[in-house]
């Protein structure tokens, strides 16, 4: 698995970086967004893609 690929995802309440996921950057422009278990605030939040 390349570095390129990879993209860490963040909680957007409580900020807090819970997963690590790969995507094709190729065709997939825009910034990644998942519901999620946030493992800090246990419970389902928006995750969004950081740098």
């Amino acid at each position: 698995m390349s570095q390129d690929n990879l993209i860490k995802l963040e909680c957007t309440q409580c900020k807090s970086i819970n997963y690590h996921s790969k995507k094709n950057k190729k065709k997939i422009k825009n910034r990644l967004e998942l519901k999620k278990l946030c493992t800090s605030c246990k419970k389902h939040t928006l995750h969004k893609e950081t740098k």
